[in-house]
């Protein structure tokens, strides 16, 4: 009964913590979705660091998967320790994979001049055949070499 009980902590905590992820791409926050192609000239482009927030979503869910996987050991007071210290390694454990996985790292901001004369910056991870003055086209947020 254990076993089963470890193993679908271990299952819920997977879970969670993978649901914690973000795959969210780094886009401007001007760009409107109603432009679905837009065509323009690179004005610039740097190179910036993005140092993303940790949500604490990681901590929770390590800490409530600990908490699980702690009252399973022992009994009485035991149990009460083992389920309060699961709950805080469990926490420490999920804080840490949360912020590995948002750790800072460079984009590229971008900002193009629109043939209609507005001005939109995007942020994307990769430059690779963009140079200032090129023409471009922006599709869903990106910008590509046209």
């Amino acid at each position: 009964m254990k076993t089963t009980h470890t193993l679908a902590a271990t299952m819920i905590a997977i879970a969670a913590l993978t649901g914690c992820a973000s795959n969210t791409p780094v886009a401007d926050t001007n760009y409107s979705r109603a432009d679905s192609a837009s065509y323009g000239t690179i004005e610039s482009i740097q190179v910036v660091r993005v140092d993303p927030a940790t949500s604490g979503a990681g901590a929770v869910a390590g800490g409530l998967v600990g908490a699980l996987v702690g009252n399973q050991i022992g009994s009485g007071s035991g149990r009460t320790a083992a389920t309060a210290a699961g709950a805080i390694g469990g926490a420490l454990a999920g804080n840490k994979i949360e912020s590995n996985r948002n750790a800072p790292h460079d984009v590229y901001q971008i900002n193009v001049r629109l043939d209609n004369g507005d001005y939109r910056t995007v942020n994307q991870d990769s430059a690779y055949d963009l140079r200032q003055g090129s023409r471009v086209r922006m599709v869903d947020g990106r910008v590509y070499r046209y």
